[in-house]
């Protein structure tokens, strides 16, 4: 079994999934401070497998739709001038909006280290632990922290980078946080950790 190490505390030292070895072996054996090809620092991109499997399923979609945008461009071009044809722009647009996305999830599925939540343990909260808080009026709210493309605070997921997730990362059962959020102040106490 791969172990990855994390020493800045929001990462657990965990196994790496199987998927992730199977899809990329030498990533994980790689420093977590990994230069890419013009030398800057590639950070992993923390997710779970649902998560990743979600990036994948996006990026064949987006590959499957390139053709269909070139084709569209080609019969654009076919009607004339193209300064004023209307198709022709929204097709080429469409094909840069297309490669900006695949860029983006490629990007994050070559950094991606998946977390199983299920192979976790312990009394710290570490990304994918789940949490529930009692807010201030006593009332129980469920968190799962997870990667930043996962977040859903209404379905109960919420980025390890988000306000609440940066505040309880390292906490423990009985802590009490304040976050800071765009309609004020809110305080919670950590009633619960759990790694499902």
């Amino acid at each position: 079994t791969i172990i990855a190490r994390h020493n800045e505390g929001f990462l657990p030292d965990i196994p790496i999934h199987a998927a992730a070895r199977k899809a990329r072996p030498m990533d994980f054996l790689a420093c977590r401070n990994a230069k890419d090809r013009t030398g800057n620092t590639m950070d992993k991109v923390p997710m779970l497998a649902d998560g990743y499997e979600r990036l994948m399923t996006d990026m064949k979609a987006l590959r499957a739709e390139r053709p269909k945008v070139v084709d569209a461009i080609e019969e654009a071009r076919a009607h004339g001038d193209l300064s004023e044809n209307a198709e022709y722009h929204a097709a080429k647009e469409r094909q840069g909006q297309i490669e900006a996305q695949l860029g983006d999830i490629e990007d994050k599925i070559n950094r991606a280290q998946i977390i199983d939540p299920t192979t976790l343990s312990g009394d710290r909260i570490v990304f994918g632990a789940t949490v529930t808080l009692l807010d201030d009026n006593d009332k129980a709210v469920k968190y799962q922290i997870v990667g930043e493309t996962e977040a859903d605070a209404k379905g109960g997921r919420i980025s390890f980078k988000s306000p609440l997730g940066r505040a309880l990362i390292g906490k423990n059962t009985g802590d009490e946080i304040e976050v800071t959020v765009p309609s004020g102040d809110k305080f919670y106490l950590v009633e619960k950790i759990e790694f499902i």
